[in-house]
């Protein structure tokens, strides 16, 4: 039988399989739920590193242009990994080292005494309570403390060894799905193109902003948030905190993923630092962040983010907390593609339904008036003015 017309089906067998056919999707969907988020990254990761594949396959045959791209991702994720936990171990033991000096020059038997007594203080001043602390009753709550850990501690080395099972079959699945992605991303390409029933020109748009905002949220967020952690973490340092600059800069990068940005630490920090007598150090990071943090942001994402990956601040900011609470740390990424693809959707339907442009509701208002490529306008007036008479 041939099956490559249409010819030989009435409306009703034509119905009958597009239904089959949502179904089929519906329930490959719903038996891969487990790896859907495994699936997103791959295939996120083998967009990303497309180009580089592409770029080898022209010099080398297939396998060992997916085993060398394979290679370089994974040394981009490890690398700069490595780096931060190396800094963060160096910060920790630092910070030890200076507790062990504190702990060396101090009287823990009249601590301990002036912490029950304060504590006993505040219980006294508390209405309906009537509790007093001793050594023995600390030192009772202490033990059970320690047994409620030790119980937590033990369960979770029992589910470590079912985890670490996990892990390995994830990064198995993974490298065959990151592969298979890199290789054949192409096909897999065609195929949404057709499989989607509102053609191939709409295929191509949603592909268009999806591979925009993947790049705009992994290339161009990730320069800006490590932008604004390491200025954030240097104010901080200058006002004269010199303890915990490394968990500083990655604390304030992880911040600056989010639209509110690292100014929900360091504008608190700052203000109570000049509260408690740091009044310099307090208003130079307020300043700096202002001045300085903010402008990283306005400077740098012109250039890195394309404007077909625009969301509105509010969208973006929805994207990013609901991605995170539905996928963890991956729904940086994951939020805004999932958000940029319902505000294409409702834009494509406007714009048939409606006639209105197609990039109404993901571009900005100010963008409709002509500007001049970026690197023009690192020019001077007059360069301009003479390149273009």
């Amino acid at each position: 039988m041939n099956l490559t017309g249409t010819a030989g089906f009435t409306l009703t067998q034509k119905r009958a399989l597009a239904v089959a056919t949502v179904a089929a999707l519906g329930f490959g969907a719903y038996f891969l739920r487990t790896y859907l988020l495994l699936i997103a990254v791959a295939a996120v990761l083998a967009y990303l590193f497309s180009p580089l594949y592409h770029r080898l396959r022209a010099r080398m045959n297939t396998g060992l242009s997916a085993t060398v791209t394979l290679l370089a991702a994974v040394a981009t994720v490890v690398i700069p990994l490595s780096g931060v936990i190396v800094l963060a171990v160096l910060q920790i033991r630092q910070m030890v080292t200076s507790i062990g000096h504190w702990a060396e020059q101090t009287d823990f038997t009249a601590l301990a005494q002036r912490l029950l007594d304060s504590a006993n203080e505040v219980l006294a001043r508390l209405p309906f309570v009537n509790v007093t602390l001793t050594q023995d009753s600390v030192r009772e709550a202490a033990t059970r403390v320690g047994q409620g850990a030790g119980q937590v501690a033990l369960d979770f080395a029992r589910d470590s060894v079912g985890s670490i099972a996990a892990t390995v079959t994830a990064l198995v699945i993974f490298l065959y799905v990151f592969l298979a992605m890199l290789t054949n991303g192409g096909a897999v390409a065609d195929l949404f193109r057709d499989l989607n029933p509102l053609g191939r020109e709409v295929s191509d748009i949603y592909l268009a902003k999806i591979g925009a905002m993947v790049s705009a949220t992994v290339k161009g967020q990730f320069i800006i948030a490590v932008c604004q952690g390491v200025a954030g973490a240097v104010s901080i340092y200058v006002a004269g905190l010199h303890d915990g600059f490394f968990m500083f800069l990655i604390f304030l990068t992880a911040l600056s993923f989010i639209p509110l940005g690292s100014g929900i630490v360091t504008i608190p920090l700052g203000i109570g630092l000049a509260v408690f007598g740091n009044v310099a150090g307090g208003v130079f990071i307020v300043v700096f962040h202002v001045l300085v943090t903010t402008s990283i942001d306005n400077l740098l994402r012109p250039f890195l983010v394309p404007k077909s990956a625009h969301l509105h601040p509010a969208l973006m900011l929805l994207a990013v907390f609901a991605g995170l609470r539905m996928f963890g740390f991956w729904g940086i990424v994951l939020g805004p593609v999932l958000m940029i693809v319902i505000v294409t959707t409702i834009s494509v339907y406007l714009a048939v339904d409606k006639g209105a442009p197609l990039d109404s509701l993901t571009s900005d208002p100010t963008d409709d008036e002509k500007k001049p490529p970026w690197w023009q306008r690192l020019l001077p007036v007059r360069a301009l003015r003479s390149g273009g008479s």
